[in-house]
């Protein structure tokens, strides 16, 4: 699902509240390219996919109490 300017919003809040731990204000703070840092997208790297989503996830496990 894409939104406005064909960003996957609902993917891009799930990376960022529930694979970074970011607060919703802390996330709306951020600029696409501070997000895009911090979730390991490169310039030019194209679409985050759901492979590129899993391998994300692997590098950085959520954390457990």
């Amino acid at each position: 699902m894409s939104g406005p300017g064909g960003l996957d919003w609902p993917g891009l809040m799930r990376a960022g509240l529930r694979g970074l731990g970011l607060t919703p204000a802390v996330f709306w703070d951020l600029t696409p390219a501070e997000l895009a840092l911090m979730l390991g997208i490169e310039p030019g790297a194209g679409a985050m996919t759901r492979a590129r989503l899993e391998d994300l996830a692997a590098r950085y496990p959520d954390r457990t109490g």
